[in-house]
């Protein structure tokens, strides 16, 4: 199972929009485009940073490469 995170970009902590929870779990999500995957180049798209609320389940996208993210320890959940 996933472990939890944190995320930041610069001094900005991230809070889910949805249930205002700051824990996340994050997977790499490709942004697909009908044309690429046309052609059968669907690997060359870009990609994102998916959070996905620990609490909720709303899935944030972040394409910003300076998405920080910060492990949890175990007492902090």
């Amino acid at each position: 199972m996933a472990k939890p995170v944190r995320a930041a970009i610069g001094d900005v902590w991230i809070t889910c929009v949805f249930c205002k929870g700051d824990l996340f779990r994050d997977r790499e999500v490709k942004l697909n485009s009908t044309g690429m995957e046309l052609f059968k180049f669907g690997w060359a798209n870009e990609s994102a940073t998916g959070l996905i609320c620990w609490n909720c389940g709303y899935v944030h996208l972040f394409a910003n490469t300076d998405l920080e993210l910060y492990k949890v320890k175990k007492g902090e959940i």
